[in-house]
């Protein structure tokens, strides 16, 4: 999924979580693809960069796979924010998504995000900023 397509799918998913307040796009400047959650009182921006499927070209969208949702651990209360997300998106159990890796939960990682990979070759980049 490319990285605007998957942040239109985020806002989508995101608005119907319960105990998210808000969700905005953040539209220009130096972060594309971007937006803006508040959930439990607290404000996270996230930003989606994508890494085409080998041999994919960006005129020509690539082909959505189907398979096996990925597996997934809910993330403890209080958690980082990137285990947080990753809980939403695993949660919606999408045919598409293949895995989700949490950044937060590499041994020395010290920035916050997660990887989305897709069942046709393709990855999203989900960073906090």
């Amino acid at each position: 999924m490319r990285p605007l397509e998957y942040r239109d799918y985020l806002v989508d998913l995101l608005k119907n979580t319960p105990d998210v307040q808000r969700v905005d796009t953040i539209e220009g400047g130096p972060h594309p693809y971007a937006l803006t959650v508040t959930a439990g009182g607290s404000e996270q921006r996230w930003q989606i960069i994508g890494q085409l499927a080998e041999g994919a070209k960006h005129d020509i969208p690539t082909p959505a796979v189907h398979g096996q949702p990925a597996a997934w651990q809910a993330a403890p209360a209080g958690g980082a924010p990137d285990a947080w997300l990753a809980t939403v998106i695993g949660a919606a159990d999408s045919p598409e998504i293949k895995l989700i890796d949490v950044w937060s939960t590499h041994e020395g990682k010290s920035s916050e995000g997660l990887t989305v990979f897709f069942h046709n070759g393709e990855r999203a980049f989900v960073r906090k900023f």
